[in-house]
């Protein structure tokens, strides 16, 4: 039996697989079964950084010069490429992140990842997403035009469609026209490696530059913050934590470089008394639906319930309790993970919420934690609002019992920015004053406003919102999901002044006589007003 290290994975820079110039290297986690997985991945130094970016600022020249349909053909490709890849991806993300093989990764991650690509596609040929706008009276014209290259950070928890090459910030930045640069999440690796080994494939069937995706898997923490402000990179979008985060947006910020990050929120849900009274049981079934749906690990998961104390209030939380107790905990995704989830959950315990269910010291032999409920009075909340607002990613969730409608609107005032707030109420018109007093003080908290729907779910609809005020993102008017209103995050505005017709983008060529405003929205054209 051979006792040789396993080979360390290969960088993807410039259309080539190559060693790294590796620091050190690290290894993936089996959540499952709390085991190291072989394969061996390198922690990049500044020079694999270095080479990306230059290839990457040469890729933006070529892909500047291409046409709209060359791009979308990629996108097509790549999506074709990744359905061919189906099997390899689901078993690799499945060992490194335990999510279910089915339906999970297979029959829902899987498919909406390449559905994004499509959409993406289709955006970018169409040229919808460019807002092109011809002020004929003054003979200025605008759209939104590629910004350059982009760095992408994806997060652990979705593997598929928010991966660094392969989900929606990557899906964006492609379709108006950037190369992407991924980092790649230390949790699936290998799954994100496979997803680069498709995109080459793509790349090279379509002619486009070989630098269009580019794969590093770790660097420094200090490389990362120095990648993100090179004056080489356009712009980043990153989905993780919050610490890490903010220290990126410190360092692209100090640079004048945009990045766009989802970091954390805990997506209150607010409950009236009268819907409780009227239909708690059902409420109670789609709340511990959503809660432990993945485990918890859900950028929209409901990690807070808001409440008006009663008969009705109690009786919910005991039903909540007994759902958690009698359903098995779920796998998380690392144990980096459970550790922060324990973490959290203490530091909750210790600010004085009151642990109904769960808590406690995470299982041996895989990365899980039991269900865990807690309380807390709306008082106590009020008197440390930020400290009762620790995320506590997983399967966990805290409760707030207000002790009526005022102190209820006066907690939610003390809010910070989420991704989605929900309101449940009666379905007749009883509570029409209670929800209007609710939605005041939580729409401006919230990217993304639900009535009696639980927010787990994220539709790649161009209506979407997956965003909110900080610190949910660090931008209140961008998305994440949502095509083609995600891509602007990764164009540049431009105005054309008096430009001659010929030398104008087609989007632009457009002339019309009537001295009005004209915008392209979904394929056609409608006159405005012109301020």
């Amino acid at each position: 039996m051979s006792t040789a290290a396993p080979a360390v994975a290969q960088v993807l820079i410039n259309g080539t697989w190559k060693d790294a110039d590796t620091q050190s290297t690290f290894q993936a986690t089996d959540p499952n079964q709390n085991q190291t997985l072989d394969a061996t991945f390198p922690v990049s130094s500044w020079s694999d950084c270095d080479a990306a970016l230059d290839a990457a600022a040469d890729a933006a020249r070529k892909i500047r010069r291409l046409p709209a349909a060359k791009i979308a053909e990629f996108l097509r490709a790549y999506a074709d490429e990744i359905e061919s890849a189906k099997d390899d991806l689901v078993n690799a993300a499945f060992a490194e992140t335990g999510l279910a093989k089915s339906p999970r990764l297979a029959d829902v991650e899987l498919p909406r990842t390449t559905n994004q690509l499509r959409l993406a596609a289709d955006a970018c040929e169409s040229g919808d997403w460019a807002m092109a706008t011809i002020d004929t009276a003054t003979g200025i014209r605008s759209c939104f035009e590629p910004i350059g290259p982009v760095a992408v950070f994806g997060p652990n928890n979705f593997p598929f469609a928010f991966g660094s090459v392969s989900g929606g910030d990557f899906a964006a930045a492609i379709a108006a026209g950037n190369p992407v640069i991924g980092k790649a999440n230390s949790s699936h690796p290998e799954t994100t490696r496979l997803f680069a080994v498709a995109a080459l494939k793509a790349i090279q069937q379509t002619g486009m530059p070989a630098a269009t995706v580019q794969l590093i898997y770790r660097t420094s923490h200090a490389d990362g913050e120095r990648l993100v402000a090179d004056p080489r990179l356009a712009a980043t979008g990153y989905t993780g934590s919050r610490s890490a985060g903010l220290k990126l947006k410190a360092a692209a910020d100090a640079a004048g470089k945009p990045i766009y990050l989802e970091l954390s929120s805990v997506n209150p849900v607010v409950i009236t008394p009268n819907a409780l009274a009227e239909r708690g049981d059902a409420i109670v079934d789609e709340f511990v639906t959503s809660v432990l749906m993945g485990t918890g690990q859900f950028c929209t998961n409901p990690g807070m319930v808001m409440l008006v104390r009663g008969e009705s209030s109690d009786q919910f939380i005991d039903a909540v309790r007994q759902k958690f107790e009698s359903t098995a905990a779920g796998t998380l995704l690392s144990p980096a993970v459970a550790k922060s989830l324990s973490s959290s959950v203490q530091t909750l315990v210790d600010y004085g919420a009151k642990l109904i269910t769960g808590g406690g010291d995470v299982e041996s032999d895989r990365c899980a934690m039991a269900n865990t409920l807690m309380t807390v009075d709306g008082k106590s909340f009020l008197g440390n609002p930020d400290g009762f607002q620790t995320e506590a990613f997983g399967n966990a969730s805290l409760m707030v019992v207000c002790d009526d409608l005022e102190q209820l609107c006066q907690a939610i005032s003390h809010l910070e920015g989420n991704l989605t707030g929900c309101v449940y109420s009666a379905t007749g018109s009883s509570d029409e004053d209670v929800y209007r007093k609710v939605e005041f003080e939580l729409k401006p908290k919230v990217g993304r406003l639900l009535n009696d729907k639980m927010p787990t779910g994220v539709a790649v609809s161009p209506a979407m919102n997956h965003g909110g005020p900080y610190p949910s993102t660090g931008h209140p008017g961008f998305t994440a999901v949502g095509i083609p209103a995600s891509m602007i995050r990764f164009g540049k505005l431009t105005s054309f002044d008096n430009i001659r017709a010929e030398r104008l983008p087609a989007l632009l060529a457009n002339a019309n006589p009537t001295g009005k405003t004209w915008r392209r929205i979904d394929g056609t054209w409608s006159a405005g007003d012109v301020s």
